[in-house]
């Protein structure tokens, strides 16, 4: 630690200089929250976020809330520096999810169910069914559903079942015959779909009618009506559903590994037992029942979520892929940008100029292309690349296979510990093995979360390296969805960078000095803090300083430190952090110049640019890594620069500047943690940072350059 981070962190290390990490992002799961509930939004969009707020809650409990469950078993209550011990942390987070859950059923209840309704969607209950709708399901359930299901008893002659994460399960009581009662349980099968369209499984009328229409019933509500076929000759007294949710975070030993591939494997089965964090319930299941499950699933009372209404409401994505257009935000489709329409060959234009892709609003495919073209390009000599997530049935998956079968050097590093993408990055680390690409795990104690691609081609003035970095992941589905920003360039010395962390990753390489590239754990977070230093100096020195960031999460107490010591000097910061953000704003004499806006739209804001004023030779970085100290520490990162002055006008003025002209889904993070819709003021537009820039990019026909001079 350099002695400007020791003089900056004994300044300002305060607890009331830090929020806490994990109250900062409750607070942006509400934001997620608020977008459900925004009455401008068309209403399959709504359900959208509403998926997505449970969808992010249960991945929170899986690893954020487990972990903090772990500390207390470990009796460690030692204060993180915001000066939460983790049982306050539990009991915030516990008192601000009971409130999001209240409102979110009662939406859910009295918005969403009858706006579907007025729209001729409808879950219904069984009873409310036509005579023949109700046999189609009763043969539906008979021989679809029936087979799959296995009641399981729980007595002196059978142990309390195993409990799946994440699955939902009926918890039975039962009477035989003989007066004797037990407990059973039913899990509903995670194969099947949640939402059974009636539409689907019924005999269609021979007159069709040309009104939309779809009807839908819950899986577990057709099973509870069907449950006495799983019991004949006994009667059941009660039936509950329940969830449960599991510790999934589980330590790796690597250091203690002979085979990383095959250690990721087994902790992917010990992860199937991780201890249970929540125990979700009907609100009216009978006391005893909520005894026997915290009993044997060793949860205590405040690990139990009641809820009145259906449990894993993150199910209903089902319902955004109805084909009803007019109940969803106008559809965007990525285009091809200009530069690339020519037929010319994707090495050509690349050496042309550095440049630059705004996914989801430039297309992917010349990223693909540009692995295609290297595979079947009898000049390149060899492909290195790194894959994070990269997603089922991928493209570029197939191209290195093809690459390596053509007889061309293909090494690729497959990070097997991106968390919930294990199974799938084993599965295709074997694939590339079986076609002799050059696999390699990452590096012992870190994950490798950069992304690059590195080509090697012979051409006539000599060997040339064509290098693609990018701030998102080697994955065309999230491509669509998320904002990203992916870079073509030649540069020598980006290339031999490039080049240098690739025999970091997969040989014995010790290089500690790059010529443009920050590469954590190595300097990332020094540089950071050198550049935030410049622009105190320059301000001393009588100049102007400016920051901009943006980026996912800002947690690192180090940059914040210094980051205030800057506000100090009067330099103007704009922090535009989609989630968590532990830097407290606008507290006169800490950081009055400092301001903090989240954006939270139809696409998920992932792009991460750090720009300095630098005296008017703007400095402008891209990176794979937020501001952390898991991406500053433990995690192989690249951050490059951004030097033509074509691609810097771009990423100010259509990124940066109009990211913070928002004021249609950004909100302004406020001394007390919360925040607030940062609402026009007068005589001010509205500005709706992603509609701009898909209606430029239409306006534009794919060149989003087109405003751009140099």
């Amino acid at each position: 630690m350099s002695k400007i981070t020791k003089d900056y962190l004994k300044k300002y290390h305060d607890p009331d200089n830090f929020f806490n990490r994990e109250t900062s992002w409750i607070e942006f799961n509400r934001r997620v929250l608020e977008e459900a509930l925004n009455p401008t939004l068309p209403l399959l969009d709504k359900i959208k976020f509403i998926s997505i707020f449970f969808s992010n809650l249960d991945e929170f409990y899986m690893i954020r809330v487990a972990g903090l469950k772990e500390q207390i078993r470990a009796n460690i209550f030692k204060p993180t520096i915001d000066g939460y011990t983790p049982i306050e942390q539990i009991k915030y987070i516990e008192r601000e999810v009971q409130k999001m859950l209240k409102k979110i059923t009662k939406f859910w209840r009295k918005t969403i169910v009858p706006s579907l309704n007025k729209n001729n969607i409808f879950i219904c209950k069984i009873d409310e069914l036509t005579k023949r709708e109700q046999k189609a399901l009763s043969e539906y359930f008979n021989k679809e559903i029936y087979p799959v299901l296995t009641p399981l008893a729980f007595d002196p002659g059978r142990p309390f079942p195993y409990i799946s994460n994440l699955s939902i399960s009926f918890a039975l009581q039962v009477k035989k015959q003989n007066g004797e009662k037990h407990f059973a349980r039913v899990k509903m099968p995670g194969i099947l779909p949640r939402l059974i369209r009636i539409e689907n499984i019924i005999e269609p009328k021979k007159k069709k009618s040309t009104e939309f229409i779809a009807k839908y019933v819950w899986l577990d509500d057709l099973i509870k009506f069907n449950m006495e076929k799983l019991f004949p000759g006994v009667e059941i007294l009660h039936a509950y559903r329940f969830r449960i949710t599991r510790n999934t975070d589980i330590e790796i030993q690597e250091d203690e590994a002979d085979d990383l591939l095959e250690l990721i494997e087994e902790n992917i089965k010990r992860r199937k037992f991780g201890p249970v964090v929540r125990l979700e319930m009907e609100k009216d299941m009978p006391d005893f029942m909520v005894d026997i499950l915290t009993e044997n699933l060793e949860v205590s009372k405040e690990d139990i979520h009641f809820t009145d209404g259906h449990l894993g409401l993150s199910n209903v994505m089902e319902l955004y892929k109805l084909p009803a257009a007019h109940l969803k935000e106008k559809p965007f489709h990525a285009l091809m940008p200009t530069v690339f329409d020519e037929e010319e060959s994707i090495f050509t234009v690349i050496k042309q100029n550095d440049i630059i892709l705004h996914h989801p609003f430039d297309s992917f495919n010349p990223v693909i292309n540009f692995i295609k073209e290297a595979s079947e390009d009898p000049d390149v000599l060899a492909i290195k690349q790194t894959l994070y997530r990269v997603g089922p049935n991928s493209p570029i998956i197939k191209y290195l296979i093809e690459a390596a079968e053509r007889k061309k050097q293909v090494a690729v590093l497959v990070e097997l510990k991106a968390r919930f993408d294990e199974e799938n990055n084993i599965f295709w680390a074997r694939e590339l093995e079986k076609a002799g690409v050059h696999v390699v795990y990452g590096l012992v104690g870190l994950k490798t979360h950069a992304k690059m691609t590195l080509v090697v081609r012979k051409e006539t003035e000599g060997v040339k390296r064509y290098v693609h970095m990018s701030t998102g992941n080697y994955n065309a589905s999230t491509a669509k969805l998320y904002t990203d920003i992916g870079f073509f360039t030649t540069d020598e010395k980006i290339g031999s960078d490039v080049a240098e962390v690739f025999n970091l990753l997969t040989g014995y390489s010790e290089q500690k000095n790059y010529d443009k590239l920050f590469v954590s754990p190595l300097d990332t977070r020094e540089n950071f803090l050198k550049l935030i230093q410049n622009e105190i100096e320059n301000v001393k020195a009588g100049g102007e300083g400016r920051i901009i960031f943006k980026l996912n999460s800002l947690v690192d107490p180090d940059t914040i430190a210094a980051l205030y010591e800057a506000s100090s000097y009067g330099i103007q910061i704009d922090l535009i952090i989609r989630g968590i953000c532990c830097l407290v704003p606008q507290v006169p004499g800490l950081s009055e110049n400092i301001r903090v806006k989240s954006i939270v739209g139809r696409f998920l804001e992932h792009s991460r640019i750090y720009y300095f004023y630098n005296n008017g030779d703007e400095k402008f970085y891209l990176s794979s890594a937020d501001l952390m100290p898991r991406n500053l520490d433990r995690r192989v990162e690249t951050t490059f620069p951004i030097e033509d002055l074509r691609l810097k006008k771009f990423l100010k003025k259509n990124i940066l500047d109009t990211s913070l002209a928002d004021t249609e889904k950004s909100r302004i993070l406020l001394p007390t943690g919360k925040y607030v819709f940062n609402r026009p003021v007068v005589h001010q537009k509205n500005m709706n940072l992603q509609e701009w820039l898909i209606k430029e990019a239409e306006f534009n026909n794919g060149n989003l350059f087109a405003k751009i001079k140099n």
